[in-house]
């Protein structure tokens, strides 16, 4: 099981974020360290885990936590479960509040891995999406970390980018790649109620990239990191030299994960509490209610939902096929004890057609995405989801 733990506050709102995240003038950091580790103890008890695979600090901006947070969430885990040595710890952290002080501090708490937020090596890039940092102090961060935490340090870029060409994203992703580690994700801007640069695009303030141009970045890219020595392990990552992030993994791999602070998700049986079946949880959004409630009752989970053998299947698949890998005959079994993958998608329907077409791939390792079927995965969905609903 993974544990994902929320740092909800960042020092500025970015123009492309839709996540759950606050901007406020103070923050009681003892106040959040004590709720962290009240919930995450809570948490592991109910879920009854032996084992902890890996422990992942997103955000908002985790970085700005002190160590000591860091520390004090890892020493609740190692007591509460089992926290085997050399277990990755990745946090994500913006180039802002990466100096060598903080990194090193983070590093003694018990961090091993690095997720930078660097999204682009252009100051013109880094103003429209609202980064408070420049492309030297991006570039200056990735240096620090890869001192610090050499082969595991990730960086994270966007493409997509309102009036951004075919050749100025190639150009920003030749200069990452020779600043890059041996990990890299790479996301499509997505554009969502609510975001600042969505309601300029919407007004004509910006230009929406056409369709095309998006599918042909995200080619070039793919092209160019493979030719890297890049594996393209899921649909947005890419690693070399074995750096595959293992959270990641067990993620897409539809292992348990319990999401611990405000606005954190998990999917786990609660054992503890009498449950039997894999349980969809989101934690309360806002911190200080969270607190409030984690200090009422030991967690501040707010919405919980049992799922269907149905929608584990669903999210198996969903999640499964994103990876290189697919979904195994093994992993679908362990879901699915009754209906074989082979039964599900190997009949004439949808899936023999999208695998005729060369977009899938049913073998005796399991049902995966061709390389070309990786990059329109999302159109390919909602008819294998309908197979298998019939």
């Amino acid at each position: 099981s993974t544990l994902c733990p929320q740092w909800p506050y960042c020092r500025k709102r970015c123009s492309y974020c839709s996540f759950n995240k606050y901007v406020v003038p103070a923050v009681d950091e003892a106040a959040v360290r004590a709720s962290l580790v009240q919930e995450a103890r809570t948490l592991l008890r109910l879920s009854r885990v032996q084992s902890v695979t890996s422990v992942f600090f997103g955000g908002g901006t985790p970085s700005l936590a002190s160590p000591r947070t860091i520390a004090a969430v890892l020493e609740a885990v190692a007591g509460a479960a089992h926290l085997p040595a050399g277990t990755e710890v990745t946090l994500e952290a913006n180039p802002s509040s990466t100096s060598t002080l903080r990194l090193t501090g983070f590093r003694a708490a018990g961090v091993n891995r690095l997720s930078i937020g660097v999204q682009s090596l252009d100051d013109a890039e880094l103003q429209l999406l609202g980064r408070e940092h420049t492309a030297a102090e991006a570039r200056r961060a990735v240096e620090v970390a890869q001192r610090l935490f050499p082969g595991r340090t990730s960086i994270d870029l966007i493409f997509g980018l309102p009036g951004q060409s075919r050749c100025a994203w190639a150009r920003g992703l030749e200069e990452a790649l020779g600043l890059c580690d041996d990990h890299i994700s790479l996301y499509q801007l997505t554009l969502e109620r609510g975001m600042v640069l969505a309601a300029q695009v919407s007004r004509g303030a910006l230009p929406a990239p056409p369709q095309d141009l998006l599918a042909d970045m995200y080619h070039t890219a793919r092209d160019m990191l493979v030719a890297a020595g890049f594996r393209h392990y899921e649909v947005s990552n890419f690693a070399r030299k074995g750096a595959l992030s293992s959270h990641n993994l067990s993620y897409w791999r539809a292992e348990q994960y319990i999401g611990v602070g405000p606005g954190a998700h998990g999917r786990f049986v609660p054992w503890g509490e009498g449950g039997c079946s894999r349980e969809a949880r989101v934690q309360t959004l806002e911190p200080d209610a969270w607190m409030q409630e984690v200090q009422s009752r030991g967690h501040g989970t707010r919405k919980r939902v049992a799922l269907s053998p149905l929608e584990q299947l669903e999210e198996v698949l969903a999640l499964g096929l994103r990876t290189d890998e697919g979904v195994t005959h093994e992993r679908w079994g362990r879901f699915s004890p009754q209906l074989s993958l082979e039964a599900a998608f190997g009949e004439p329907g949808q899936a023999r057609d999208l695998e005729q077409q060369g977009w899938l791939v049913l073998d005796s390792r399991g049902l995966r995405c061709a390389r070309e079927g990786l990059a329109v995965l999302d159109s390919l969905l909602p008819d294998l989801l309908y197979q298998l609903r019939r």
